[in-house]
């Protein structure tokens, strides 16, 4: 499984696009490639992985300080 390039896609977002990083972290993967043009294309998530992701990393309380 290949994994997202984190430094790269926040020199995109911060610098690139000037986003501060707490309005970096709130974009989802998808509306963060929109902004940088990417938008043509599969979607990068399908619902049926983000069920197994939400099954494989539950959130433990629901509170918004997990993360």
């Amino acid at each position: 499984m290949t994994g997202f390039d984190w430094p790269a896609l926040m020199r995109a977002g911060i610098r690139g696009l000037g986003l501060r990083p707490e309005d970096f972290w709130r974009l989802s993967p998808a509306e963060l490639m929109i902004m940088l043009g990417r938008e043509s294309g599969n979607a990068p998530l399908s619902r049926a992985r983000l069920d197994e992701l939400a099954r494989a990393f539950p959130d433990r309380d629901g509170g918004p300080e997990n993360g």
